[in-house]
């Protein structure tokens, strides 16, 4: 077997190991050396965040450890929340990424809102929308209708919380999101692609399991995959206090907290979609081939590409 083919064939290995399943079509290869259990212990990496006043949840999603020994690679994928409020010294301090290609998952209702994201010259960002069910436009009119009754009515009793875990099945059953989300993992996996930056509003939900699917098909252990994800709620929590207590005092909303679930991101939220993801294709490999339709060379190319 050349050294090539033994590469392709160790990568997929370890894209197997990331998803708990072992292709059939693989089962001959070569396996790779075996990792001590010592280092399968998932120590508590730091994220690396970068720090914008236009934005605040930009971050590298390279850092962390896999099963099989390796490290993701720093500064080729950064996931972020919206772009359109960056200032001056924001944009130079993107254009120090060297991005080569921007992904915005968000609706067209999110950017006549929120505006288009401000980026450094030369760069434009993919429109790449993924379905929030009509959260968004859901949330424009409760909050616009300042009517405390309405606003418990559409969000109070547990509503907010079950809207989200249905937008998180969504990812999954949407053949229209699985599309968009898959594009972005052939994008991630190119290694003709230079840094790739996806974001969407808050940079949490779409963004977060896009960044949960790279991780664990990188991978990286199930809880620290998890544990990347949850971190949006400390990297949102002062900023999301402040958008409650702004509506608060204009009188829009009386009980600013009803918002509290969607500003979240919740583990339940997580299991919603990991659940219809085992309802569908059985295992997260199956997702990851029947769902998003990715073959095995791709998931090689992206270990290839991402992880040292």
């Amino acid at each position: 077997m050349s050294r090539v083919r033994i590469r392709l064939a160790t990568a997929v290995l370890a894209s197997a190991l990331a998803i708990g399943a072992l292709p059939a079509a693989a089962s001959a290869a070569p396996a790779p050396a075996a990792v001590p259990a010592a280092r399968y212990h998932q120590q508590a990496e730091t994220i690396r965040q970068i720090p914008l006043q236009g934005a605040v949840n930009v971050r590298d999603l390279g850092g962390y450890r896999t099963w099989t020994g390796g490290q993701v690679r720093q500064g080729l994928v950064y996931r972020s929340d919206a772009l359109s409020k960056l200032t001056p010294a924001d944009i130079t301090a993107v254009s120090g990424l060297g991005l080569t290609k921007v992904v915005d998952f968000r609706i067209p209702m999110e950017l006549q809102y929120d505006g288009a994201d401000r980026l450094p010259a030369g760069l434009a960002p993919a429109s790449r929308p993924i379905s929030d069910l009509g959260l968004y436009g859901t949330l424009v009119g409760a909050i616009s209708s300042a009517d405390p009754v309405k606003q418990e009515q559409m969000l109070g009793g547990g509503r907010a919380e079950a809207y989200m875990r249905d937008i998180y099945r969504t990812f999954v059953t949407s053949p229209e999101n699985r599309a968009q989300f898959a594009a972005t993992v052939r994008e991630a996996a190119d290694g003709r692609q230079g840094p790739l930056l996806y974001h969407c509003t808050s940079g949490k939900d779409r963004t977060g399991w896009m960044s949960y699917v790279l991780l664990r098909s990188l991978a990286v252990p199930e809880s620290a995959a998890a544990g990347d994800y949850l971190a949006s709620n400390t990297f949102r929590a002062a900023y999301d206090a402040q958008v409650r207590a702004g509506l608060k005092q204009s009188g829009r909303m009386q009980n600013p907290d009803l918002l509290i679930p969607l500003q979240e991101v919740r583990q339940d939220y997580l299991n919603a979609a990991t659940a219809q993801i085992e309802a569908d294709y059985g295992s997260f490999y199956g997702y990851l081939t029947n769902g998003l339709g990715l073959d095995l060379r791709t998931l090689a190319k992206l270990q290839d590409k991402m992880v040292r």
